[in-house]
């Protein structure tokens, strides 16, 4: 099917994902009137057709179903003519049932040869895994601390000449006293630690005064940031009487790293003689860290060393079309290769969880699925919420109309290989191949869940534009049109418009990207949220989010 998507698109001025559907979408705006070509059969536009949008194939009545990517996405909810738009006032969210049922095949995977042998350069680690950056970790155990944390990352990128900010602070100078009251930039100095991408800190608004399975789920995810691949040791700020307390945090970190081979300094402020010599404490360990951390080198790794987490955020009518199945292909290739990819956003994948189910390697591995995503569904009701509520006002304008809809795009971020397991928010990923993350469909709280369930490297599609990167893990922004490529190149890293425009197949775009995937996991292209140091982390509170 990508195949046929790729060649027939620069030929129409409009697409039928899938032989089954009963809808189009328009790739460019269609005027009330114009004539498509169906397979034969000559549709009429009644009204005019938004470039994005999805019309009707066939006229439907009330209760019929929307097929669109060969799945239910959808319900009528009045008399829809053939060649009209589908809206938020024609259709409403509809899935097909689901039942944890496993299908064991033989997964046709993609032809590799192009990659076989090849190796990333990275940082090995003393428990065998490898990272793909090298960073010093500066953690808070309750809200209290991120006073202290910001005192910290400000006064460490002053005497490491690292501010990443420093051409945003001439530009308020300048605005403000104009050019003669501009001091000149200081000159780039030589890095301290070159084989260190840096130190990361982290605040949140948690850590007390909610649940105890919020202070325990806070403290699963850091444990997943300490010990993550990409990580080599931390400082802890706790300021003693919170909930979340230092031997939560010890026993989590303990789970993941048994042997203690990772470098944990854990300081209480409530202990200390002052506020100073907190701060004084906490930057020594900063900086004996950093000098650790630097005598480790990138060395050659195995492809099989990767794992890929996989987000969309602000997605487009385009985005299921391009730059969601160019992603696919990358995670089916690195499966292949006997690499990871972690598919998140459960409310994303409602719609398509029999297809999810099929694909699961046993039927253990579906019932969990179908289990969590139950439990899901539950904790979001329990305070009103429902899947259905997931596309946002971005996502509607540009055709994505009910969450089955956009959940069907959306799963084409996973590829076709086979669901090895499924794991529960903070629960680290400990099978090679494809893996299911319960997040919510928020971005940063699911990329965020990504990094600690152990990701190395992030791909994250959009059709809309997100600056949105992660503190530990590089997020490659992959955009599903040209144009907002063009328009947002600060922070996109890769375009795949070409699809859209007929000009390339997703079998290609997917090996050029996951070549991006190696040169960014080897330090030989820097993600464009790395170098605007968007290092957004927002913890989950089940229930909550979408």
């Amino acid at each position: 099917m990508n195949q046929t998507i790729a060649r027939d698109v620069g030929q129409l001025e409009s697409l039928r994902v899938h032989a089954a559907d009963n809808v189009r979408v328009a790739l460019r705006n269609l005027p009330a009137g114009h004539e498509i070509d169906d397979d034969g059969e000559r549709i009429v536009l009644c009204e005019p057709i938004r470039q994005k949008h999805k019309f009707t194939l066939a006229s439907l009545k009330v209760g019929d179903t929307v097929i669109m990517y060969g799945v239910t996405v959808g319900r009528a909810t009045q008399p829809i003519p053939t060649g009209a738009a589908l809206t938020t006032e024609n259709i409403e969210h509809s899935t097909a049932s689901a039942a944890p049922r496993a299908r064991r095949g033989d997964w046709q995977a993609p032809d590799v040869s192009a990659f076989q042998g090849a190796t990333f350069d990275g940082y090995h680690r003393p428990d065998g895994r490898v990272g793909t950056a090298n960073l010093w970790l500066v953690v808070p155990l309750v809200f209290c601390e991120n006073r202290n944390i910001e005192v910290l990352r400000q006064s460490v990128a002053d005497a490491l000449g690292e501010d990443p900010y420093r051409d945003y602070k001439r530009l308020a100078r300048e605005l403000l006293h104009g050019a003669a009251g501009v001091e000149p930039s200081p000159p780039v100095t030589e890095r301290y630690f070159p084989n260190v991408d840096g130190v990361r800190f982290l605040t949140h608004t948690l850590g007390c005064g909610g649940t105890d399975d919020d202070a325990t789920a806070l403290c699963q995810l850091l444990a997943g940031y300490i010990c993550h691949p990409n990580v080599a040791g931390a400082t802890v700020l706790s300021l003693g009487c919170q909930k979340a307390q230092i031997d939560m945090l010890k026993g989590a970190v303990a789970e993941r790293d048994p042997q203690g081979l990772r470098p944990v300094h854990y300081l209480e402020q409530q202990a200390s003689v002052s506020e100073e010599a907190l701060i004084r404490e906490a930057l020594t360990t900063i900086f004996d860290g950093l000098a650790e951390a630097n005598r480790v080198e990138r060395t050659p790794a195995p492809l099989s060393e990767l794992s890929i987490g996989v987000e969309c955020g602000g997605s487009d009518g385009f985005s299921g079309l391009s730059a969601n199945p160019v992603v696919g292909g990358v995670i089916d290739r690195l499966v292949a290769l006997g690499g990871s990819g972690i598919l998140s956003e459960f409310p994303e994948l409602c719609g398509v969880e029999h297809e999810l189910l099929a694909r699961c390697r046993d039927d253990r591995v579906a019932e969990r699925f179908l289990a969590l995503m139950n439990a899901y569904q539950a904790h979001a009701a329990r305070v009103g919420a429902d899947f259905s509520m997931n596309p946002s006002p971005g996502n509607i304008r540009d055709g994505l109309i009910t969450d089955a809809m956009k959940s069907a795009g959306a799963a084409k971020k996973g590829g076709d290989s086979p669901v090895v397991d499924v794991l529960d928010y903070t629960e680290p990923q400990t099978r090679k191949g494809l893996n299911l993350l319960c997040t919510p469909g928020n971005d940063v709280e699911s990329t965020t869940g990504l990094a600690g369930s152990g990701a190395n490297l992030i791909m994250f599609t959009t059709g809309l534009g997100t600056p949105t990167g992660n503190p530990v893990v590089p997020v490659l922004k992959i955009s599903s049109n040209s144009e907002m490529a063009r328009r947002m190149a600060d922070v996109i890293d890769f375009d795949s418009g070409p699809v859209i425009r007929g000009e390339a197949s997703i079998d290609e775009l997917a090996e050029r990207l996951l070549q991006l995937c190696i040169d960014t996991a080897s330090g030989r292209y820097r993600a464009k949220a790395v170098g605007l140091a968007q290092y957004d982390f927002i913890p989950w509170k089940r229930g909550v989010s979408l």
